[in-house]
């Protein structure tokens, strides 16, 4: 793919986007994994320096709009334990099964998931990474697997991962001891022959990133993409309950953020726009979830939110040709959003499209569908 530039401008904490509505900015955060005191921060930068509002995106990450000062609201995050490395703080981009470890899955892969966190921080190679590079860590689940990390691998058994470029598999298995590295590997690989590409799919030919690794499986699999987060009471394997809430078109009011925090229970936020509050006794768990739902968070697996998303739209975005969010808003209170997963985007770059379902594009006149997805 012809890039007309060499580095990719993805925004960070530090490095902010300059939007219509201000500057953005976006924390990354390893595996949607947060604490209830780092929630609290950022909700607090919210309402001192920006919008008020706080954003969940499509890679379990949370940002800030309208931010009027940056050294403020990096200082902040940085005191909160957000920002552990100001090199490398764009590129610890990791997805991994919200759930592991709590429910369902195969096994844990919550310490791999710190463990690359670490050892990507610590590689300087790597902080080269385009900011869109992904990683990718499902166990076993199936539902990280079909977002196309762009270096992922996928939990076969107690002891082994298929590895993953771009969504598919690559016919190689690694045990676990030997993911991690194996990940820095590609990634690291990336950086020398990537050129003017932000991702591996845009790659012509990915296969030298495998380096010396051998298939020993048929390649090529591919896994569905998960469209809807998981909502509602879940009974974690040690009896405690996990709380899932989706957020309406991934927004929150920076105030009802600050509820999140005062549950005190560590929590994650997924790629699908939604929170999970771990770890509660069913006491606290009832109270929480009969204070947040009138808040305006969504618990009922059956709600027509969960089959929307929508880029930012005017007036935040200024190539956006229509108000997406008011128009997403407009579709779920009408009833028109059920089945499949529908997003709304201002212009032809589609930001935040989940790849799978319809593709509204704003014409100025109305949206039009389109199947492909950039």
């Amino acid at each position: 793919m012809d890039r007309t530039r060499d580095v990719d401008a993805c925004p960070g904490a530090l490095q902010t986007h300059s939007a219509a509505d201000g500057e953005l900015a976006r924390i990354r955060l390893p595996g949607g994994m947060i604490a209830a005191s780092q929630m609290e921060a950022v909700a607090q930068a919210a309402i001192d320096f920006g919008s008020s509002t706080v954003e969940l995106t499509s890679r379990g990450n949370l940002q800030i709009r309208g931010v009027r000062d940056t050294a403020a609201v990096a200082a902040l995050l940085a005191d909160a334990g957000l920002l552990p490395s100001p090199t490398h703080e764009r590129v610890r981009n990791i997805v991994a099964s919200p759930l592991s470890g709590r429910h369902a899955g195969i096994c844990d892969v919550r310490g791999l998931v710190a463990d690359l966190d670490s050892a990507v921080q610590q590689d300087p190679v790597l902080s080269d990474l385009p900011g869109r590079f992904l990683f990718g860590i499902d166990d076993g689940r199936g539902d990280i697997s079909g977002l196309g990390a762009d270096a992922g691998i996928h939990v076969v058994d107690d002891t082994t991962a298929a590895l993953l470029l771009a969504g598919r598999d690559t016919g190689v298995r690694l045990t676990l001891a030997d993911a991690v590295p194996a990940l820095l590997a590609i990634a690291g690989v990336f950086t020398e022959i990537r050129g003017k590409c932000w991702r591996v799919a845009e790659l012509d030919d990915p296969s030298p990133l495998l380096g010396g690794l051998t298939p020993t499986a048929p390649p090529g699999a591919t896994w569905s993409a998960t469209t809807r987060p998981p909502v509602g009471w879940i009974v974690q394997g040690d009896e405690r309950i996990t709380l899932g809430a989706s957020a309406p078109l991934g927004v929150l009011d920076a105030e009802l953020v600050r509820y999140l925090a005062a549950v005190d229970a560590p929590m994650a936020i997924t790629p699908w726009r939604s929170v999970l509050l771990f770890d509660l006794d069913a006491g606290v768990a009832d109270v929480a979830l009969r204070v947040l739902a009138p808040r305006g968070l969504v618990f009922d697996e059956n709600s027509p939110w969960l089959s929307l998303s929508a880029c930012t739209g005017r007036p935040g975005c200024e190539r956006s040709l229509a108000d997406v969010r008011a128009d997403a808003a407009a579709a779920a209170f009408d009833g028109a959003a059920t089945g499949v997963h529908r997003h709304f985007v201002g212009c032809e770059r589609a930001c935040g499209n989940p790849g799978h379902g319809e593709l509204l594009i704003a014409t100025g006149d109305g949206y039009r569908p389109r199947s492909a997805h950039p």
